[in-house]
This record gives structure tokens, sequence and C-alpha cells, in this order.
């Protein structure tokens, strides 16, 4: 019996061979997965109205004044649409999923690229890239010179051609292990993280149990609900950051500052490396947390409190409106919408079949989020968002699923739906955009600009062109005057980022960035000096001194989460001046972080830690959780 990757491989082979998966969007046949007779729903979904004919939806969407929305794609060209994102033509690359919610040895899942050349928010041209060799796809991202596709119980990476719309060649399994059982609760929200990771979520009904193709069993990282990422050029796979419930939507700012939406217990989280979050159910992997766990940033629920259960399959009444369950998250960062919106966070909520939008402002080491008036109603109840993000014209791109119900509450949904829509506020002009023909003093420049979609994606072309080796000497140079000679912290911190992804950030920088007049700079630079998990020891002598001096709760948040990434019998140097901060108790992160760095200290020795550590916590649940860690086996 031939293996799976072997009969992958044929599929594709035979498609390129063919080209019945590139076929035009007028002669690329509907799919062939038949639809079910009857489909197993709970009853309170029985009866429901027709959708809204795809012509017609955005028209019947509510939107502030000044918004309009138009159908980029819906059926019966698009179908199923479970993730989507942005190539740097800014063309749409949609994952189809029909196989939902069964993994199959063979199904119709596929990756779909549509292009609006003429900029009416309509697509214009359809190419299936890749379809017949997946099993349950759920997300799909560009970058490093082809496409990631997430096809439970793997990642692939398919190289791109010249033309960047074929595959070059055979596809590669990057990542194994993936658990596909969760159904809803899998592999989700590929981005591109401003430290050149791919960052990823999963959620908690399952555990999966991952590792790098080709490296040892012993390398297996357990991954249940939180943050994972993978690094395509070290070929490194980790957990970031564990706890919510089926967090499905991931954005960061300006900053660097990560956040991600989340389906039944609250709706907005700050992501913090080595964070734990509070749960659904079930437990951290480190069994020494102790349900000591980070909360939300949102100061509201959507359903109104009480049994989120209530709030399934219907909107809830409530003050802030809506129900339990959100999908996709895009901080707004375009420069075409009113200057209210500039970040702040548009998010799907399913059941009240509308995009919220939530302001958010520091608090501490962290952040906090508040309700704003809902951004748009679909006026549709087979409404289901899924994902949504800015393109690079500035305008709003929400996925819809199209379906009655919760997803996972029956076994059939209708296969014959799904949309695309796009918000737009007036006076939005198209851009024609192909960033891997600009040169590299241009796409440095771009870093300066208010646009984040085009300051993101310049970023990956330079990266691109480093790792192959392409990236000029000029380019080089523009990249480190860009950090050395910036006056503005956003742009410096860009640099940064850009001298880190193109290999140019070496100790010597990083260590002189831990002195910067900026936080989040001396942030930054403490994150990347653990990019390997051991720091040197100038590295530490120097977190020591932030340690005890830095005023910033920010610094402080990411000393903690450094700790986290460095052998246990280096941390007490820097922690002690750490826990000796009794007003840090009071901190929505610090003490939780703080304990996730020294539980392992404690343990390490026990007898010890009660003659030296003990004594000097200042923070009172220190203390109480020592005594616990000392006894626990």
């Amino acid at each position: 019996m031939p293996t799976r990757r072997a009969w992958a491989t044929s599929l594709l082979t035979a498609a390129l061979l063919t080209g019945a998966a590139l076929l035009p969007a007028a002669e690329t046949p509907a799919p062939n997965t038949p639809k079910p007779t009857k489909p197993v729903r709970p009853s309170e979904f029985d009866n429901q109205p027709a959708p809204v004919p795809a012509a017609e939806a955005a028209g019947k969407m509510t939107l502030p004044p000044g918004f309009t929305a138009t159908l980029f794609a819906g059926e019966p060209d698009l179908h199923q649409p479970i993730g989507f994102c942005f190539d740097r033509r800014g063309r749409v690359w949609v994952a189809e999923n029909f196989s939902y919610a069964q993994w199959r040895e063979k199904c119709d899942d596929r990756v779909v690229i549509y292009e609006d050349a003429d900029g009416d928010g309509k697509f214009d041209k359809r190419t299936v890239f890749a379809q017949g060799m997946f099993h349950y796809i759920t997300g799909v991202q560009v970058g490093m010179g082809g496409v990631y596709v997430m096809d439970s119980p793997n990642l692939y990476f398919f190289p791109l051609d010249e033309s960047g719309d074929k595959p070059a060649g055979e596809p590669q399994i990057v990542l194994e292990g993936w658990n596909w059982k969760g159904q809803h609760n899998v592999p989700n929200s590929m981005t591109w993280g401003p430290d050149g990771w791919l960052y990823g979520l999963n959620g908690i009904t399952v555990d999966s149990n991952v590792k790098v193709a080709g490296a040892p069993e012993s390398e297996r990282v357990k991954v249940n609900c939180g943050v994972w990422r993978y690094h395509p050029v070290k070929k490194k796979f980790e957990r970031f950051a564990e706890g919510t419930t089926n967090p499905w939507g991931l954005d960061y700012d300006a900053r660097g500052q990560l956040f991600m939406s989340n389906n039944v217990v609250a709706h907005l989280w700050h992501v913090i490396q080595g964070a734990h979050y509070k749960r659904m159910r079930g437990k951290s992997f480190s069994p020494y947390v102790f349900d000591y766990q980070i909360d939300t940033i949102a100061d509201h629920l959507h359903w109104g409190g009480g049994d989120w259960q209530k709030g399934r399959g219907q909107a809830v009444n409530s003050v802030t409106g809506g129900g339990h369950s959100h999908a996709g998250l895009s901080l707004y960062q375009g420069d075409t919408f009113p200057a209210e919106y500039r970040n702040t966070f548009f998010m799907i909520n399913t059941h009240g079949h509308r995009v919220n939008n939530d302001a958010v402002a520091r608090k501490g080491s962290g952040y906090t989020s508040a309700h704003r008036p809902d951004f748009m109603h679909a006026n549709d109840k087979w409404f289901r968002g899924v994902t949504v993000h800015t393109g690079p014209e500035g305008a709003l791109y929400v996925s819809d699923w199209s379906d009655t119900g919760e997803c996972h509450q029956y076994d059939h949904p209708d296969i014959n739906h799904g949309r695309l829509f796009r918000i737009a506020y007036q006076g939005t002009k198209a851009v024609k955009v192909d960033l891997d023909k600009e040169s590299d003093a241009a796409l440095v420049k771009m870093q300066t600009l208010t646009n984040e979609w085009m300051v993101r994606n310049a970023r990956t072309v330079l990266r691109d062109r480093a790792v192959a080796g392409k990236l000029s000497a000029e380019g080089k140079a523009a990249i480190t005057e860009l950090f050395e000679k910036s006056a503005d912290p956003v742009h410096k911190l860009r640099g940064l980022w850009t001298m880190h992804q193109c290999g140019l950030a070496d100790e010597a920088r990083l260590i002189k960035a831990l002195e910067d007049s900026d936080e989040y700079v001396r942030a930054w630079a403490v994150q990347l000096l653990c990019e390997d998990a051991n720091p040197s020891a100038a590295a530490l002598e120097k977190f020591a001194a932030l340690a005890k001096a830095d005023e910033s709760p920010l610094v402080r948040l990411y000393l903690a989460a450094a700790m986290q990434r460095t052998p246990v019998e280096k941390r007490w140097p820097v922690l002690e001046p750490l826990v000796a901060r009794e007003a840090d108790g009071q901190d929505q992160n610090l003490p939780q972080m703080y304990w996730y760095a020294l539980e392992a200290v404690i343990g390490a020795d026990p007898k010890a830690a009660a003659s030296t550590i003990i004594p000097k916590l200042k923070i009172a649940k220190h203390r109480e959780l020592a005594v616990r860690r000392m006894t626990a086996k």
C-alpha cells in the first residue's frame, strides 16, 4: 500500500499534468461531494429560513454611515471558506473545507486564488491552486516562496512556480501530528509574526502531538488550546501560550503585541509568551500552574453573563449583544477608515450574525478592551463568519461559512454556500500592488508607512530575499539605518524586527537595545535575546539589572517570559528582584508570569528554596504556591 505522502503526491502530480486544478473560473467544475439529503442537526435549527441570496447579502447588511459592503466572491464560485489570506499581489487565497466534520482519505477540500483585477471590490479571476490531495483543510498562508496549507495531521508547504499561482513541485510536509478529531477545535489562523515565526492557534477538545517532519520522536510537543509557532528557517516548533477554549483569530499591533479572539469563554486575550490562560476545562500541561492563570482583557461579555450555553444557536439579548462564539480578528491598521476605528479590534460574533468592534487600551503590563458599537449586522440568519482581515487598500474582508446553527452541533453541514465580503469606507481607492517587484530600498522605506498591510508584507519580502541570499548590501544598510536612526519608536521596532528576520540583529545590537528609551524596544530585545532558549551570560547580566531598575511593567513581563526560556539554574538572579516587587501582585499578568518561571527553581531544590527563596517572596500568592510546589510530587 503506498504511503500517504506518495498517494498525495501522485494526486497532485496528476492534477498538474492534466491542468484539472487550474481551470478558469467559468470552467471549474462544482464540488462533487454530495449534499446530505437530511442534515443531522438539533431540532432547534429546523425550519430555518433560507439564506439571503449571495447577490443580495451585502445589500442587506447594516453598517455605519459612509461604509459599503460588496460581495467579493460567493457561491457558486466560493464554498465553505474556513480560512483565507492575502499574498503580496493583493490576491486572496481561500481554504475551502468540504470535509467538515469528518477527516477523509480523499475529499474535495481545496485552495483557490481570487483576484480583483479592476478594483471594483469583486473578483475577476479565480484559480484552483490545489485540490484532490487534502483530508481536512483548515488554513492557508503565503510566504517563504510558497504556500503553507494546514491539513491535519500535517502542515504542508507548496513551493510556487514563477507565475505565483501553480505548485512548482511536490508539497513538503513541514509539521506532523495534528489531531483532526477535535473537528472544530483544530489548528487555524496561521499568521506571520513580527519576528518571522509562523504563529497559529488550536482548540481544547483533543491533544495534538506535533513535531517538525523528519525530527526525532523525542521532539514532539503536546498542543492543546492556545498558541503555537513554527520557524521556517530554524525548523523549530514551539507551544507559545496555553489556555482559553477554541481560539480562532490572531493579529498584532504596531508594537508587536499579539491578541487572539476566542469561543465560549471571553472573546479577547493578550497573547504573552509562556502564558497560561483561564480555560473552559482541563489543566495546563504544567501541573505546577495550580490554576493560577491569566484572565481575558475584555471588560464585557457578549452573551450578558451567566450560563454561556444559553447563547447557543441564537443571539442573547444583552447590552453588548450577540452570543458566546467568536472567530476571526483584525486590529485595524489601514488608513482609509475614519480615525475612530484605528487600532480597534474587529471580530465576528457567530450567533449575533454580526461583526463586533472593541477598543483597546494599555493597563499595567498588558491591556484592557471595551465594547464599541457593533460594526456590522448581516441581517441573515445563515451568516456564520469565520475570518476577518484588512486588505491592502484598507478595506475589511469578512468570510461567511453560511449555514444554520453551531457548525459543530451536526455532522453534515450545508456545502452549497459560502461568501467573502469586502467592506470599504467612502472614497477608498483600489490598490495595484506587487511587492516582489519592488527594490530593497523601496521595501525598507515602506516600513515607515501607516498602512500596516504594506509594512508587514514588505518585511516578509525582505526576509525571504535575505534567506535566499538575495538581499542587497544597500538593503541591509537601509534596514540597519532604520533601526539605529529612527526617532519614531514604531519605526525603530520595525527596523529591529526586519534586522532580526534578515539575520542582521547580532547579540551586541540586541544588548545595546536593552538600554533604549522606548519600553517596547527594550522588551523586544529581551525576547529576541532568548530566541533560542539559552541567553548568554552577558544577556542575563543585563536582564538582572533591568529586573532591579526598569520601571516598565511591560519590560518585566518580557523578563518573566524570558526566564521560562532560560536554564533553571540560571534564573534566580533575574527572578529575585522581580518577585521582591510586592506592588506587582496587583498586575493582571506579572504575578502569574513570575510564578511560571519561579516554580521550576523551587522544584529543583525544595530544601534550599525554603531558606533562600521563600523569605524573599513579597507577593502572598507566591508564598502559598511555593509551599505547594515544595511538597508536590
